[in-house]
């Protein structure tokens, strides 16, 4: 696996820890967690068209 793949899912895996985190603390349909939400789908898909 390249550095840019491992990178890449070592914020995925933090960014699902803050999501998480948000998504207790303020609701899951807070804008803030939504927003995180998105940023975290975002990640995700370039992982998966890049990395896989």
């Amino acid at each position: 696996m390249c550095s840019f793949c491992r990178e890449l899912r070592k914020k995925i895996k933090f960014y699902r820890k803050v999501l998480l985190e948000t998504g207790l603390r303020k609701g899951l349909d807070d804008p803030e967690t939504i927003r995180k939400s998105q940023s975290l789908d975002k990640l995700i898909f370039k992982y998966q068209s890049k990395c896989r």
